[in-house]
Formats: C-alpha cells, structure tokens, sequence
C-alpha cells in the first residue's frame, strides 16, 4: 500500500545487494504512455550489525519472554523495519509481527514528563535508529530553542542520563542513545553518545 498514490500503473523492483553491508535497493517505477519512470528510490541496509529482521525478531520474543517489554517493543520495530525493503510494504511476516507487538506495548510510551538535572523535561517521540551498523535508540524532547548549541548539548545529555536512570535496561539493548532537543518550529539539535560514555 502506497498512501496518496494517484491512480495509474505502477510497478515496484527491489535489488538485494550483496556487499560488506547488505543493503536493498527499491525502485517504485510509473508508467506514463509506454516508457515507465522512476517514481520513487529507497535504499537501506537490510542487517544491523550483521543481523537481519528474524535475528531482531526473535531477540525480541526473548525479551518478551523475560518480561522486559519496553526493549522488546524495539526489537519488533527494528525487525518490521529490516523485514520489508520498503516502510510502505505490508506481508503476513510483518503483521504477524505487528500483532505479537501489541501484546507487549508499554504503557509508557512518549509522551511523558521526564526528571533529571533539577529540570523536567517533554519527551515527545522514542525508536531505535541505525547509526553505522550500531542500534542506537533516539529520544526526542521539546525544547524552547536549540539556538545555544553548547546549553543544547548539555541538555541532550540530562535527557540521556536521566532515561538511563528510569530505564536502565536500555544500557544493554542498544549501542547508545541520540537525544534530540526539538524547537516548536521543528527545528532540532541532537546529540549522540555511546551508552559506555554515558555516566
């Protein structure tokens, strides 16, 4: 399913590219009289330090199975992601997938109010994002401006320390966090650390 997609013929291609990263490579063609087009490019790595969508997909049951749902719910975002070359494309492995997810949604999930560094902070929005072939987890928040990048950094790792020290499990489940301050305008500043420099 394409959202928006005005009516006409269409065909889609996906290219698995065997290299040091495997990645896919997804084509979304239109036809206009007899020449087709090119619609639409999506290129993305189809493993994750060296795992595919299953491997994330099963870690994710494991961690389901020890109760651990918030990382989890990661987990079986990471593995819809990497199962499907394209976000748009729907099987019955994804919905499977998706279903099974439901089952362990925490409660909790953005937004909330967050504490640290005698502030409280807005916490808008949290997903695992690939950064090199680590998995990291962004944490977006609201922030008046982001225009004083040094106070934004500082900022950006309040927010790490103090959902590390509400979720401590994340330690163990990603390579490290992004913290991403976000102006009313949209405007953001983010900030990357590895979870071992995270004190």
């Amino acid at each position: 399913m394409i959202p928006n997609l005005p009516p006409g013929n269409y065909g889609i291609v996906t290219l698995d590219v065997a290299a040091q990263k495997p990645s896919t490579v997804t084509f979304v063609l239109q036809q206009q009289g007899t020449d087709w087009k090119l619609g639409g490019f999506f290129a993305k790595p189809s493993q994750v330090s060296g795992h595919d969508g299953n491997w994330f997909l099963q870690q994710a049951r494991s961690y389901k199975a020890k109760g651990q749902n918030r990382i989890a719910w990661f987990y079986y975002l990471e593995a819809r992601e990497l199962l499907v070359p394209v976000s748009f494309m729907y099987t019955q492995s994804t919905d499977k997938a998706y279903d099974e997810m439901q089952t362990v949604k925490p409660s909790d999930l953005p937004p909330f109010d967050l504490s640290g560094a005698g502030k409280t902070y807005k916490v808008m929005d949290m997903f695992p994002v690939v950064v090199g072939s680590d998995l990291d987890l962004v944490v977006k928040y609201q922030s008046a401006s982001v225009s004083d990048t040094g106070q934004t950094f500082q900022e950006n790792m309040a927010v790490m320390k103090a959902l590390l020290t509400r979720y401590p499990e994340l330690r163990d489940a990603f390579a490290g966090i992004v913290a991403r301050a976000t102006e009313p305008s949209g405007k953001d500043y983010g900030s990357l650390m590895a979870m071992k420099d995270i004190k």
